[in-house]
């Protein structure tokens, strides 16, 4: 068997160590020893991995197509990406595998749209098209495992209706879009999203018949409706990411005022959430992605547009810290990444 030993790592965050895919230790050596043909030198945690697209929104006076690039695991500011098919207010996201990050629905006056959107993450450039979903729709969020995407909620005509419907997608093979369920409650637009690599919850939505606080919870690979989780005490509206074991949601309303707020659930287990700590300023309308490590939020209106970018380390509770910027002040778009809480 061929082989070869390195005796130190740097992950791409500066911390050393041996967590490295496909890597196996032994007791007594210096050194780890890397079967043939393994070129993967990634923190088995995620840390040093996670690539962050946000696509779409609002940026005045107009609607845009332009998509930002962020890696996760170094702050600073985005870099451009490419541009959507479409220029897309409302759009939705939060769909991804590994490589493929998927864009659906928007709001072009007078209408609402089905189109459905990808890119391949690691490469810059403009999105393709990837099929329909069955319902137009706005303002909807969506979850992934590593092979499928659940598109919730949004509203398909107005902000005063929205839907409890769910879809879903097999994220490597373009098409129209299936019906997955629907959710406890009646939906709306922007519910609060995220993934372990076997249950999704999609949480809260806001529309102008009701602002909804339950927390449901659906098993990826298993269509149905969704189950009642528990509820959101402190805001509703706002953009949730994970690793594979905590869900974080962040901004919206609270209830009828924009925050500031994030908080948190454990993803495997039933109940309301709990308060996680602060961004750096009250915000709506943002984006969240995230790697297993770090969290990300993005832009939004305070109320003016902002270009902020925050994070947070997902695994401790705290206040957000300034990450950089985006490259125009933006509401209403939409991110995911390649390294999100439903693929760890």
């Amino acid at each position: 068997m061929s082989e070869f030993r390195v005796n130190s790592i740097t992950n791409q965050d500066g911390s050393t160590g041996p967590q490295v895919c496909g890597v196996s230790t032994f007791s007594g050596k210096s050194g780890i020893q890397i079967p043939s043909g393994s070129t993967d030198f990634r923190r088995l945690d995620g840390g040093g991995r996670g690539r962050g697209v946000i696509g779409g929104g609002y940026v005045a006076p107009a609607n845009v197509r332009t998509i930002d690039v962020i890696e996760i695991v170094t702050s600073g500011n985005a870099s451009d990406f490419g541009d959507l098919v479409q220029t897309a207010n409302l759009i939705g996201s939060g769909a991804a595998s590994a490589t493929r990050g998927i864009f659906f629905g928007r709001f072009d006056s007078p209408a609402t749209k089905d189109e459905i959107e990808y890119v391949t993450i690691s490469s810059e450039g403009e999105a393709f098209d990837f099929g329909t979903m069955i319902q137009a729709r706005a303002g909807a969020s969506g979850l992934s495992d590593n092979t499928r995407g659940v598109i919730a909620s949004g509203y398909p005509v107005t902000y005063q209706n929205g839907t409890n419907s769910m879809e879903f997608l097999t994220i490597a093979t373009t098409g129209s879009s299936n019906d997955f369920g629907n959710l406890s409650f009646a939906g709306g637009y922007y519910p609060m999203c995220c993934a372990s690599p076997t249950r999704g919850i999609i949480a809260g939505g806001r529309d102008s018949n009701a602002k909804n606080n339950v927390i449901d919870f659906i098993t990826i690979q298993s269509k149905g409706n969704g189950i009642k989780f528990g509820e959101l005490l402190t805001h509703e509206g706002g953009v949730g990411c994970s690793n594979s074991t905590r869900g974080i949601f962040a901004g919206g309303y609270n209830p009828s005022s924009i925050t500031d707020i994030i908080s948190f659930i454990t993803i495997s287990t039933f109940g309301n959430d709990t308060d996680f700590g602060d961004l750096t300023a009250v915000r709506r309308g943002l984006a969240g992605t995230n790697n297993p490590v770090r969290g990300t939020f993005a832009g939004g209106q305070t109320p003016t547009l902002v270009n902020t970018i925050d994070f947070i380390t997902i695994s401790t509770t705290g206040d957000a810290i300034d990450f950089g910027d985006l490259n125009s002040t933006k509401k209403n778009h939409a991110a995911c990444s390649d390294a999100q809480g439903g693929l760890s």
